[in-house]
Order: C-alpha cells, then structure tokens, then sequence
C-alpha cells in the first residue's frame, strides 16, 4: 500500500485515494520540530475510483487543497464536517474555490448541532473577524444535514456515528468496493459526552477496517488532567483498533505542542505493542500531505 507524502495532481484509477493536507489539532504551529507531521489542522481529501470528491473539515489544511483544486480545474464536490470547532473549519475563508463562480459545492454537517452546516461556516467569516461576508462570496452552495443514517456520494457509502465530543459531532464509516476508511477524530474514548456511544459501539462500527484514522492527541500520563475535553490517548486509540481488528491504524489530531520527535515516539509504543503480541495490524503517525490508497 503506498502510503507517501507528495503533490501530485489526482488522477482516475481504480482505487480510493485518500490524502491528509492537515493532522494537527486545536491550532496551527509552525517551526522546525513540527516539519514532519505538519502544523495545518484537519483537512482530508478523498477521491473515488469514479471520480468523486469529498473533503472532510475545513481547518488550515485546506487552503492547500483548495490551490490543487484550482490548478486542475476541480469546481464540483462535497464538503462533510465532523464538528464545528474552531480548529475543523478556520481554513474555510481562505479555501480559494470559494471565491470562484464556476464552483458548485455541497456543504453537509450534522443535523443534531446546535447550528445549521450553513451558520458553522458562515461565522468563520462574520465581521469585524474577516473583510468578506459569506453571502459575497461568488461559489454556489447547497446545504444538507447528516443524520445517523447511511448515505451517499457518487460510489461511495458513507456511514456516520456520533462522536463522543463536547458539543457533539460525527465520524464517518467510507465504504467502496468492498475498500473501507473509518475517520474517527475528536473522539474521547474514556469519557461519555452527551449523544456518546460505547467503546464496544465504536468498536463494532471500526470492525475490520482497512484503515483506521482516530484521534490520539494524549498520552496515559497526560490524559488525568485532560479528561473531558474530548480527545483519547494514544492508548486507547490502539486498543479500539486492536479490538476492532483494522488493518492499518493512523494516528491523528497531534497535540499542537507535540514536537515530531515526541510523536515518533508515542508511534514506536504502537508499533511495539503489536509486534510483542504478534499482531497483524499496521500503525502510522498522519503526516500532512500523506497520500494512501485503499
């Protein structure tokens, strides 16, 4: 499976493409100890075999995509968002497609919010925040909500599950051709907030996954004090999958202070644990720009 970071313009082909353009969390960070696994916040790309895109969040990351989308002429898509913190929809003003009339982009968000998939991103340019009003904006919108049921996008079907989160959101279950990507970030797995599901819940829902990608922003000493705020551990992250049995799990929603020597090291504890059991799964850190293709 080439999994890589690189900037190459997509291309049809026969499998999901997946690509990461931002995998930090809680806010961008810059400098030399965050050159690895980047300092964007989650952004993420996907592209069926047919064709079609979606993009999961609107952090910083997506400024990047939305140059790519620009130069190869992409103006049709969906945009789905797990949740309305600031650090998963910051980027949505300076995302370029929208400043193009040629643009025609579906937003989607969950319908169990407090606010409506329109009001989430319409503040992220309320004045005197940002010069440009949402309404002044030249792309077209359409606007749906997401409820727990299964829907879909093009050849692809998408299941949500509600995230165990302050102030709610969902994860995303993506399924195609028999290919699976469960997108699980922001989800705290020692602690149930409010439209939480259980551990078994989260566990059944990952079952046999060929990618896992969830939220591992703690580590077990540094979790006490953080508890409620909505993140897991690391941990927790690979016990989910172990127990779920994916194939490949990613680590993500890096700690804004998480240098990349640190994360390195929270990913060798992983990759340690399953080989002293004899495990059959594979682990990653999420670096920005990482490409995989199920």
């Amino acid at each position: 499976m080439p999994w890589q970071v690189s900037e190459v313009l997509w291309t049809a082909g026969e499998l999901m493409k997946l690509k990461f353009w931002g995998a930090r969390g809680s806010t961008t960070v810059c400098g030399k100890d965050y050159l690895k696994y980047g300092g964007d916040t989650t952004c993420v790309e996907i592209r069926s075999k047919t064709g079609d895109l979606i993009i999961i969040d609107a952090g910083t990351g997506i400024r990047h995509l939305g140059k790519k989308l620009i130069k190869e002429g992409t103006s049709s898509f969906d945009m789905l968002f797990t949740h309305s913190h600031w650090d998963h929809i910051m980027g949505f003003p300076y995302f370029g497609p929208i400043y193009r009339k040629s643009s025609e982009i579906v937003l989607r968000g969950c319908s169990f919010c407090e606010e409506s998939v329109r009001e989430i991103v319409a503040k992220t340019m309320r004045p005197p925040g940002f010069p440009v009003k949402f309404e002044e904006i030249s792309a077209s919108f359409k606007f749906q909500s997401i409820s727990a049921e299964k829907f879909e996008i093009g050849g692809i079907e998408i299941y949500p599950i509600e995230l165990s989160h302050p102030n709610s959101g969902l994860g995303y279950r993506f399924k195609e051709d028999g290919k699976s990507f469960v997108f699980l970030t922001d989800n705290e797995l020692g602690f149930a907030h409010p439209g939480a599901r259980s551990f078994k819940d989260y566990a059944d829902f990952c079952e046999g996954a060929d990618l896992l990608v969830h939220d591992a922003e703690y580590t077990e000493k540094e979790y006490p004090k953080k508890k409620t705020w909505g993140h897991s551990t690391v941990n927790q992250a690979l016990d989910l999958a172990l127990k779920a049995k994916v194939k490949n799990l990613g680590l993500f929603h890096h700690n804004q202070d998480r240098t990349d020597s640190q994360v390195d090291k929270m990913l060798a504890f992983c990759k340690d644990e399953i080989k002293s059991g004899s495990l059959a799964m594979e682990c990653f850190a999420v670096q920005a720009g990482q490409e995989i293709e199920l």
